[in-house]
């Protein structure tokens, strides 16, 4: 599941059954909340549907919304937060490696993944608690980028390899089935400039069909 936008205040939420393709739900949105997804995943449930995961990124109590069902972060919503903190061209050595740790993500298994992560913690723990104190005089962490983005990881561990952990399900490990379908959506509206909310919606009911 996951939102995209075609303005600042029209938004369409999708939600998409991940083994035959098929829409299951949509809503639209001024604004993506976690109320709605669950809203959404309500929804599906009363129609009768059995979901067994859940694959989204990983806004801000999201992940631990869904109880009785696995839930699983989308890797490149993952990378694309650790990048926003880090870019793609860290300077500082402990970056570099923690950029390079990141980027095998979507590549190894949760053993490794982990056990590499606590090793970078374990070699730049010093580093990354260093602080100094700012005009004010209060002490403060000196890379705060560098936090936020190791903070990031260690939040979501236990959801990124929730498709590790239930092989069974053959759960995907990112929200590309939906992704590909925004991209194309988008492609379409771009040739259609100009076009008013409610006749956007109508290209939007044709294209997902949902």
């Amino acid at each position: 599941m996951d939102t995209t936008y075609f303005g600042k205040k029209f938004g369409v939420m999708v939600f998409k059954d991940s083994i035959c393709g098929v829409i299951l739900y949509k809503q639209y949105v001024k604004q993506e909340t976690n109320k709605l997804y669950l809203k959404g995943i309500e929804e599906i449930t009363r129609r009768g549907i059995k979901i067994q995961a859940i694959i989204c990124d990983g806004r801000k109590g999201l992940l631990q919304l869904f109880e009785g069902i696995a839930v699983q972060m989308c890797h490149f919503h993952q990378v694309a937060i650790v990048r926003r903190y880090l870019t793609k061209k860290p300077k500082m050595q402990a970056s570099k490696e923690l950029w390079e740790h990141v980027l095998i993500l979507t590549k190894t298994d949760k053993e490794s993944f982990e056990g590499g992560l606590a090793a970078w913690y374990s070699k730049w723990e010093s580093f990354l608690n260093e602080r100094k104190k700012d005009p004010l005089g209060k002490n403060r962490y000196v890379h705060k980028r560098l936090r936020s983005a190791y903070r990031s990881l260690k939040t979501n561990l236990p959801w990124l390899y929730t498709w590790y952990d239930n092989m069974d399900l053959k759960i995907p490990n990112t929200t590309n089935a939906i992704d590909g379908h925004f991209a194309d959506l988008k492609n379409k509206l771009r040739n259609h400039n100009g076009l008013s909310e409610t006749r956007k919606k109508k290209l939007i009911e044709e294209f997902l069909k949902a």
